[in-house]
């Protein structure tokens, strides 16, 4: 994912330090090119030989350590480098580059970088709340940088405040937004349905399907990757949200239904890969009519129909593309689907094909609009995503 792509690291002096260590390593699983940058603080916490170890590159300390490749080494990495994490970042060193004062190997290359530049800081709660700290925070926002909000939790020395770094999966994941991927979508509104719908019969029982999500949310990570503002409106689902989206969170599918009308008007683009309930049980029995064994007689009543709404309402210039699966006739039965419901895009699939369907991590799908049909072979339900991403933009 991150092949050909720089990070470079800039660890602090704070015990969360150990933490960069399973970072870079998480980066270089991607194929990342990995630098790390050290105060001499930081290397009271961890030894430089760890992270040499883990990518493959000196880990610079010394401004002036002569043993290095290049003829002005910050400059040469800054150059390289696609975007820089400071993390964990001290309040000396946030203090430091939101007043310009660069006198070590860290500061000096930080500044150097014209690539996007991402802050965590990691400090005890007091002193991340002093009014100096908070202001060279903001200092550095206004500079263009982008601050992680730390964790709320026990700290180092046993307080319970906000002043924890955030685990190194939720660093990975600023850092993947910011690399991974060309931002063509900047600009566009991106609405996805994800999950399955649950239809209560009672306060225990419900009615739904076997939808995990799994595809809905990956079109929706694929769209924040490619830089779309993401609205993601999630009933069931057996993954969680990505990050850095507008996540809603609905049961029934009246629920969507109401949310997914209001936000369709700003949305430049729709995707409904939410498997709806098609029918809401209605009690009809009294007791009159119940059963000898105490049970209910239920009649079933179709939900709205969420994408016949979106094609029948569809705005000038907005593109909507919705899912099919279907057991038989895939192409036929899609295809009519295509344009009953005036969508741009069906994506269609069988249940019955292997590495397609309900709960798995990868599909089969047939991209079908109104001039053609392209059949995608088995692949992850990610890059699934970005294929229906690609051809929406032909649209």
């Amino acid at each position: 994912m991150l092949t050909g792509k720089t990070a470079v690291l800039a660890v602090t002096g704070s015990i969360a330090a150990y933490k960069i260590a399973n970072l870079a390593r998480m980066l270089k699983k991607l194929h990342c090119n990995v630098y790390v940058l050290m105060t001499e603080n930081a290397t009271n916490f961890i030894n430089p030989i760890t992270f040499e170890s883990l990518v493959g590159n000196k880990c610079l300390v010394d401004t002036f350590d002569r043993n290095f490749q290049y003829s002005v080494e910050h400059v040469a990495i800054a150059k390289q480098a696609d975007v820089v994490l400071v993390a964990p970042a001290s309040a000396n060193v946030i203090g430091k580059l939101a007043n310009g004062i660069a006198d070590d190997m860290l500061t000096t290359t930080v500044m150097a970088c014209p690539c996007k530049k991402i802050v965590s800081p990691a400090m005890n709660h007091n002193m991340f709340h002093n009014p100096i700290v908070q202001d060279n925070i903001e200092k550095l926002k206004r500079f263009g940088y982008e601050i992680v909000a730390p964790d709320r939790g026990m700290l180092a020395n046993g307080d319970v405040g906000d002043g924890r770094m955030p685990e190194e999966n939720v660093l990975l994941e600023y850092i993947v937004r910011e690399i991974a991927y060309e931002k063509d979508l900047v600009g566009k509104k991106v609405l996805v349905t994800a999950g399955a719908t649950r239809e209560a019969i009672d306060p225990v029982r419900f009615i739904t399907n076997h939808s995990s999500g799994k595809m809905g949310i990956a079109i929706a990570k694929a769209a924040m990757l490619r830089g779309a503002d993401v609205t993601l409106v999630k009933a069931h689902t057996d993954v969680a949200a990505p990050m850095f989206v507008n996540c809603i969170d609905v049961t029934s599918a009246a629920d969507m239904f109401d949310v997914v009308s209001d936000c369709s008007s700003e949305a430049d683009i729709i995707i409904k890969a939410a498997a709806v309930a098609d029918y809401t049980p209605v009690i009809v029995a009294d007791n009159k009519i119940k059963k000898s064994d105490g049970d209910v007689q239920i009649s079933l009543k179709r939900t709205q129909d969420i994408l016949k709404y979106l094609g029948e309402n569809k705005k000038t210039g907005q593109i909507i593309c919705g899912f099919s699966m279907e057991t038989e006739n895939v192409l036929e039965n899609s295809k009519k689907k295509l344009f009953s419901k005036n969508c741009d895009l069906i994506c269609a699939n069988s249940i019955k094909s292997e590495g397609a369907g309900f709960g798995v991590d990868t599909n089969v799908v047939t991209m079908i609009t109104r001039t053609d049909c392209t059949e995608l072979e088995m692949m992850s339900k990610g890059c699934v995503a970005h294929k229906i991403l690609d051809k929406i933009k032909t649209l």
